[in-house]
């Protein structure tokens, strides 16, 4: 099949799906982007620039874009017939957490809404991520003073499914012996933003260090606009045990320094995949995340009560035990790189190719 592929906020985990889509897909895949940058005028603009720039939309079998995309805008602007579209949800508007001290600007969660209606498939990122979006869609259609369209809830939950996004473990191969960097490595491989609460993070670490613990600190992940505070004052904090800073592009060399990691750890408070505990745990990283979002789903369940924490004094417990003792989470870090394989976009490709040929059917 040819398909098109709109992705208006190429960058991140927007990017690296598109990516590794087209690099795995079966099917002739067009992709038309727009940078990782000015991400609410993306969601009412990009359909403005796209509808430009492709000179023949019914060309094409059918049509896959993301979230941030004015999908309804697209299509009601497209000459001709657009091909069948299905939209994949990273994120949602209806429950992103806003900066602290900003109001929700419901403009946004209503073209979420009127994306999905527009679309003929609307898939989610995960099993969480889909039911967050339904649990809280009524209370945001209750928001409205008056004629409310409840019917759309069932109109896009009727078309609506989770499947898993792919990671690209073929650039790097795994390590093939037990680590051993002394002191252990603590890897933050997450966007600096504040939806991750990156300073719980470096409290936590701050915490284990006035206990005399030792250990390294690699503080990756990349940055979109405002940066939170916490990240100017790294260096003083840590001293010497911050090894390295800032975001790395060679996709191998990122590898790498979680094949060399310990331990990765999250303090998100929004998370509808966790890519990047996927791949620090496929890197023999054990992952110590919070005990809610989408990392009950895909840490194992016989797992759950060594790599999720309730509250900040239990991250510090199991953060410190690790640290002091790496050698006995072996074997767990050995089943978690295995589990996470079923991640690589060599196992995961096929759901999204059966996805777009069941959509083009439909042309």
């Amino acid at each position: 099949m040819r398909l098109l592929f709109l992705e208006p906020f190429y960058g991140g985990s927007h990017r690296d799906f598109a990516d590794g889509f087209i690099k795995y897909s079966k099917h002739d895949v067009d992709l038309y982007i727009l940078p990782a940058r000015f991400w609410k005028w993306r969601m009412r603009g990009a359909a403005l620039h796209f509808i430009h720039q492709i000179k023949d939309p019914s060309a094409y079998d059918a049509l896959i874009c993301s979230d941030l995309m004015g999908l309804a805008d697209f299509k009601a602007l497209c000459p001709g017939r657009c091909p069948p579209a299905m939209v994949y949800f990273h994120e949602n508007q209806l429950t992103y957490p806003v900066q602290p001290g900003a109001i929700r600007d419901a403009h946004f969660g209503f073209t979420d809404i009127t994306t999905a209606l527009a679309a003929d498939r609307v898939v989610f990122n995960s099993n969480t991520h889909l039911k967050d979006f339904f649990q809280h869609l009524p209370g945001f259609i209750r928001m409205m003073p008056d004629y409310r369209p409840n019917w759309v809830i069932e109109n896009i939950r009727a078309k609506s499914a989770a499947c898993y996004p792919g990671c690209d473990f073929s650039l790097t191969e795994l390590p093939a012996q037990q680590k051993t960097s002394k002191p252990p490595l603590v890897i933050w491989n997450h966007r600096w933003e504040h939806d991750k609460q990156p300073e719980l993070f470096f409290n936590a670490l701050e915490t284990a260090a006035k206990k005399g613990i030792d250990f390294r600190l690699a503080v990756l992940g990349e940055a979109f606009g405002k940066v939170p505070s916490v990240f100017k004052s790294l260096n003083s904090r840590f001293k010497e045990k911050l090894i390295h800073i800032g975001y790395d592009q060679d996709k191998a060399a990122y590898f790498e320094w979680l094949a060399a990691g310990t331990v990765v750890v999250s303090t998100a408070i929004q998370e509808n995949f966790g890519i990047s505990i996927v791949e620090a745990a496929r890197f023999g990283c054990i992952p110590l995340v919070p005990n809610r979002l989408v990392y009950p789903e895909i840490i194992p369940d016989e797992l759950h009560h060594l790599c999720l924490y309730d509250t900040f004094e239990e991250l510090v417990t199991k953060l410190s035990d690790l640290l002091v003792h790496p050698s006995a989470y072996t074997a767990i870090s050995r089943q978690l790189a295995e589990e996470m394989a079923a991640y690589d976009w060599r196992h995961r490709i096929a759901a999204f190719d059966q996805l777009l040929e069941a959509l083009a059917a439909l042309r």
